[in-house]
């Protein structure tokens, strides 16, 4: 066995480097970005939104995951060459609490407790809607998404919390809504925003829902799945919905107790087999189910149907990635959390067979696309992954994959350089499927920062084309998404 020494001369980065980017940023701010390496393409223009945790303490008393951090959004818009930052925290009901009286009102679902030890954590169920995961934009509503619960809008130039939005009367109160639409883009000729929520028990419940361009509902169906369903995310053909549903049980016991959070009570079970659900989107053909190797899925990169198969591709994790025994996050030890890499299932239709195929081996995670490509065959993704090709890490690095031929760009910003979740945005006019630009946030723990870089997504191995520098950092971020419209200070409100 390796000393934690040894270990540690074979390391992409320094621990310090990296926790120092999880630190809580408590102000807000609204400025020009003047700061800028490069330059930024001159038919690039829209807005790009990030949502994440910006608290990682409240009042100095220390999350134990970042994933119960409130939401905090950020949004850099772009213009002429020029670019506009602005952040705010979304002004949740419990988020209010806690800052009118300065102390954790809340258990978090990621093992954050309250003060006062498990007499004071006891038979408190509430959870508090962190609104921190995901930020989209459709029918004109800006909305910060967080799985368990309802939706929040945002005014999409300000910022501004508008409060809890139920979808016209869709929603009622405490009802989930995922924070992984997906957009078709071609849905009998227009596009549409779909996404689902689950109610889970002995037995599981999956809402779907299909927007049309003005946010009004196009279609919905529920359906029962057996067991208790863990789907934090799902991908979606012309024809299907597509989940999996992992191996997992649920033992309430500890929560109710006032000993773990929520999400500590997840087992995974290695002897079961992981099922993909395949549900049709028009509601009424039959659901099915399809035995596939063990594994646990958090995020999925696109799926596409062919002659009488479904091709799906996810980040797949051996086994429920966890804490474990850390005290918290900043201690965890990487050497025993599961590593993540791209797997491709293909499933055979008539014969219900289904192949499995490691794509990518260096540990990543949040795969993103040509928005045009979604649902359909495909040919490039782009990931966040760790330095090395091997050891699990945090994510320093962005790769480009080619499903054709193979072949592999990489771009690394180690060693003191920390990244994320990239996200592509076509050119204007362009033909070619990687005809345009990666956008990956990322800290330089050098200069204690946060930086949005700009890479040609034909070329990303040079590194970035232009590096947009804020005056300060942003806790690392969760999911975001880039839209054309313009939502700078001079923008019509």
């Amino acid at each position: 066995m390796q000393t934690l020494e040894a270990s540690n001369q074979t390391l992409s980065y320094a621990r310090e480097d990296w926790i120092n980017g999880y630190r809580s940023q408590l102000k807000e701010f609204a400025y020009p970005i003047d700061q800028i390496e490069g330059e930024i393409p001159a038919d690039l223009e829209g807005t790009i939104f990030r949502n994440g945790p910006g608290l990682t303490d409240i009042n100095g008393y220390r999350l134990k995951h970042p994933f119960d951090g409130d939401g905090m959004i950020s949004s850099i818009a772009i213009k002429d060459g020029k670019a506009f930052y602005r952040n705010k925290f979304v002004r949740t009901e419990g988020y209010l609490a806690e800052k009118q009286s300065g102390k954790p009102e809340y258990r978090g679902v990621f093992g954050t407790q309250k003060p006062g030890g498990w007499l004071a954590n006891a038979f408190d169920l509430r959870l508090k809607n962190i609104a921190n995961t995901h930020v989209v934009y459709w029918g004109d509503k800006l909305l910060a998404l967080w799985e368990a619960a309802e939706p929040h809008r945002l005014d999409p130039q300000t910022l501004e919390t508008i409060g809890i939005d139920y979808l016209d009367g869709l929603l009622q109160k405490g009802d989930a809504f995922a924070a992984h639409p997906k957009f078709d883009p071609d849905c009998q000729g227009t596009p549409r925003m779909v996404n689902f929520g689950v109610k889970t028990g002995l037995s599981s419940t999956i809402s779907l829902y299909e927007f049309t361009p003005d946010g009004k509902l196009a279609h919905q169906h529920k359906h029962s799945v057996p067991g208790f369903a863990f789907l934090h995310d799902f991908a979606i053909t012309p024809n299907y919905c597509i989940f999996v549903q992992n191996p997992v049980s649920f033992n309430p016991l500890p929560f109710v107790a006032g000993l773990k959070g929520a999400a500590e009570c997840i087992q995974f079970n290695p002897k079961q087999p992981t099922k993909i659900v395949l549900i049709p989107r028009n509601g009424t053909d039959e659901v099915r189910f399809f035995d596939t190797d063990p594994c646990f899925v958090f995020h999925h990169a696109n799926a596409f149907e062919q002659t009488g198969q479904i091709v799906l591709d996810s980040i797949c994790y051996d086994n429920f990635p966890t804490l474990d025994d850390a005290e918290d996050y900043s201690t965890v030890d990487f050497d025993h959390v599961p590593a993540s890499q791209l797997w491709r299932f293909t499933i055979d239709l008539t014969t219900e067979a289904v192949n499995v195929e490691k794509l990518v081996e260096r540990p990543c995670e949040f795969p993103t696309m040509h928005p045009q490509k979604v649902g359909r065959d495909y040919r490039y993704l782009y990931m966040g992954a760790t330095d090395g090709p091997v050891k699990n890490a945090p994510l320093q690095a962005l790769i480009k994959k080619d499903m054709a031929t193979g072949k592999e760009q990489l771009w690394s910003a180690a060693p003191r350089g920390f990244g994320g979740e990239p996200l592509f945005v076509a050119r204007p006019g362009g033909k070619a499927e990687d005809d345009g630009w990666v956008l990956l946030w990322f800290y330089d723990s050098a200069g204690d920062r946060t930086e949005l870089a700009i890479f040609d997504a034909q070329n990303i191995t040079p590194g970035p084309i232009a590096k947009l520098k804020l005056k300060h950092h942003i806790p690392y971020g969760l999911h975001g998404s880039f839209v054309s419209e313009y939502f700078g200070p001079d923008a019509a409100h």
